[in-house]
């Protein structure tokens, strides 16, 4: 009976979107939470063990930073929504070349959906303000080409074509409404906006009030960058009062996206984190510090609401990271941002749970065994429903 009323459930969200056909736009984030699962390390579990984990810790938004075949594999029916990668290694060559962007849409994401939810494109990471000045400009030719490719295989509405940028794109931040872009920037900022307001994608934001405090420790309050109690600041012209430094961080993205006349625009956090360890002058960078963090971030999110500038647009923003990556190269801090350690223990405790053992989660009571029947059932029916939403927004 629960799985009839679960197919009529789907059924009628499909008579739904049959009705609003002509309104779907492509949106990559459920909720308010997500993570970024990077793999710069020889010593973390399979991507089969990460989507177990996952699951146990109810985390469904997951970004990665290429679209290497072995995730994607272990992704397929599992429910989680994918945002995958298109490296800054290659970003020149998708700029250069359409049908090279569009065999690689066609490789790592039309041969995988619906069954892997692929739900998003991320082409390059903090390209613009990197300082490499042939790369800053072929991001906006490489955007465009991925997208069409996306177009040609009718993939455009359900997959959403995003990039991401550091702080570097910002002259000053601080007061928050004081923000602009640089003005090295600019030129190719403003391209970018322009495609991604006609396509409905928002301003990807990768914000580390960690870095913001390890650069300035003497003038910036730590409390105020964990989001413990703190007098804050006020914002003399916007008469806006921020008290952490997140909200400060994207409030002035929104007054950069303004003054630049993309005041309608969303600005989602696809990076934000705190080290637990780092090099010796990385002081800040402690188990406490991390934990202190990330819980509050994780309470900050659950609150659903937005920022002092768009109290109205609740904030998203994926965690970095899932794990500590012993191949980064960099400062200490680099290769311990993770929630997790690389045998799947917790790094502190912020209410998610440990990997359990394959040996353990096959030791099933008959009660559970029943329940993972069920399950499965389940998630065939809502499969099927995925597939066929698909194949209706596709037509």
């Amino acid at each position: 009976m629960k799985i009839c009323r679960s197919f009529g459930g789907c059924f009628f969200l499909l008579l739904v979107f049959f009705v609003q056909k002509g309104n779907v736009t492509a949106k990559a984030f459920t909720g308010t939470y997500g993570i970024n699962y990077g793999r710069l390390a020889n010593n973390i579990p399979s991507p089969k063990q990460v989507v177990r984990l996952l699951k146990a810790a109810k985390i469904k938004n997951v970004r990665i930073y290429d679209a290497d075949h072995s995730v994607l594999d272990a992704f397929s029916g599992s429910g989680l929504d994918l945002v995958i990668g298109v490296n800054n290694g290659l970003v020149k060559d998708m700029s250069d070349n359409a049908d090279r962007a569009l065999n690689w849409v066609k490789e790592n994401v039309h041969a995988y959906v619906p069954y892997t939810h692929i739900v998003g494109i991320a082409v390059g990471n903090e390209v613009l303000g990197s300082g490499d000045l042939d790369l800053e400009s072929a991001l906006y030719g490489a955007v465009r080409n991925i997208y069409n490719a996306t177009r040609k295989l009718q993939l455009d509405r359900v997959v959403q074509i995003t990039t991401a940028h550091s702080q570097l794109v910002f002259s000053n931040s601080y007061p928050p409404s004081s923000c602009v872009f640089k003005e090295d920037v600019v030129q190719n900022m403003k391209k970018l906006l322009e495609l991604f307001t006609q396509i409905g994608s928002p301003f990807c934001l990768n914000a580390y009030p960690f870095l913001a405090y390890m650069g300035n420790p003497d003038h910036i309050d730590i409390n105020y960058a964990l989001f413990k109690p703190t007098d804050g600041i006020y914002d003399e012209k916007s008469k806006l009062h921020y008290d952490n430094m997140l909200d400060a961080q994207i409030d002035a993205a929104y007054a950069a996206l303004e003054d630049a006349g993309f005041s309608k625009m969303e600005v989602i956090v696809t990076e934000t984190g705190w080290a637990s360890h780092g090099d010796e002058k990385e002081g800040a960078a402690t188990p406490a510090n991390a934990r202190t963090y990330n819980y509050n971030l994780r309470k900050r999110l659950s609150k659903r609401k937005g920022t002092p500038r768009r109290p109205k647009s609740m904030l998203k923003a994926y965690v970095f990271a899932l794990f500590n990556e012993n191949l980064k190269t960099g400062a200490g801090s680099e290769r311990n941002f993770g929630l997790y350690k690389p045998d799947g223990k917790i790094a502190y405790d912020i209410g998610f749970p440990a990997l359990k053992s394959s040996s353990t989660s096959s030791r099933l009571s008959i009660k559970e065994l029943g329940l993972q029947s069920w399950h499965s059932s389940y998630i065939l029916v809502v499969t099927a429903c995925s597939s066929a939403l698909y194949l209706f927004l596709r037509s």
